[in-house]
């Protein structure tokens, strides 16, 4: 097992987590700073976290408040390099993330993925992490390309 560090991402994790984008293709790296700077500026209640491996950002995970939904809030990206999985730092990410909305008293956590065969590897990781398969939106992304809730209560 690889010692690893989860952290709040800071503006220099930026020319990182982008070729985390990348190489995992979560969503376009040049969107990477627009989307950040509220959360560290203050903007706003949301979070990124870095998943580091010798003080080197190889993973991300970003979480958002769900608005008018009281304590609710959805993991909208998770990423870890490709060379840098199955060692555990996906979960750790997770678990900081729940440890973060739990110390300010947040009470459920939501993920949502793509029911494709390619993402049955990311269901089974949710499911094995303690998340409950709640919903089901056919054909949400796309034809033939449903939208699968899960959901995790904090308290």
């Amino acid at each position: 097992m690889t010692d690893f560090d989860i952290r709040p991402v800071v503006a220099d994790d930026i020319p990182h987590l982008k070729t985390v984008l990348d190489e995992t293709g979560l969503f376009p790296p040049d969107m990477l700073a627009d989307l950040m700077t509220p959360a560290l500026s203050g903007e706003t209640g949301e979070f990124w976290l870095a998943g580091c491996i010798a003080g080197v950002p190889v993973g991300l995970c970003y979480t958002k408040r769900e608005e008018l939904a009281e304590g609710a809030w959805n993991m909208l990206a998770l990423g870890v390099r490709p060379a840098c999985r199955r060692d555990g730092l996906g979960l750790a990410l997770v678990k900081g993330a729940e440890a973060h909305l739990r110390t300010t008293g947040e009470r459920l956590l939501i993920v949502e993925t793509s029911g494709t065969e390619d993402f049955a590897a990311a269901r089974a990781f949710y499911a094995s992490a303690g998340y409950e398969r709640e919903a089901c939106i056919r054909d949400f992304w796309a034809t033939g390309d449903d939208k699968i809730v899960f959901r995790k209560l904090l308290g």
